[in-house]
């Protein structure tokens, strides 16, 4: 839906309705893709043999992932749609806060610049 970098926010998707009443095992599935949108080595379009090669470059760096992820306790809270973060090594938090990043209230905790590590758990 939309390309999000490192570090960024923002993104949007359609169409998630919570539930009235929240049970324990509730988890929605997230499916995105990594990979890179752009490199700054693009060659232009007059030589297509090259042109196609770096799109072939592009598309090799390109993984889809999907991933179910536990739907925290809202009993008792105003509802807000669903929020993802994704964090390093492919793990994700969700949240269906009404509250903004950062706001005393907001559950999720994790720093946005964790920066990726060297290897990551199987």
């Amino acid at each position: 839906m939309d390309i999000i970098g490192p570090y960024q926010g923002g993104g949007g998707g359609c169409c998630y309705a919570a539930p009235a009443r929240w049970k324990p095992g509730m988890t929605v599935r997230v499916e995105w893709e990594t990979g890179v949108a752009y490199s700054f080595d693009f060659p232009g379009y007059a030589d297509r043999e090259k042109y196609m090669a770096w799109v072939e470059n592009l598309e090799a760096q390109k993984r889809q992932h999907t991933q179910l992820v536990p739907i925290p306790d809202y009993t008792g809270q105003k509802v807000c749609g669903l929020t993802v973060h994704f964090l390093p090594c492919d793990e994700l938090q969700v949240t269906t806060s009404c509250y903004a990043y950062g706001s005393p209230e907001y559950p999720i905790k994790t720093p946005l610049n964790l920066p990726e590590p060297q290897s990551c758990p199987k």
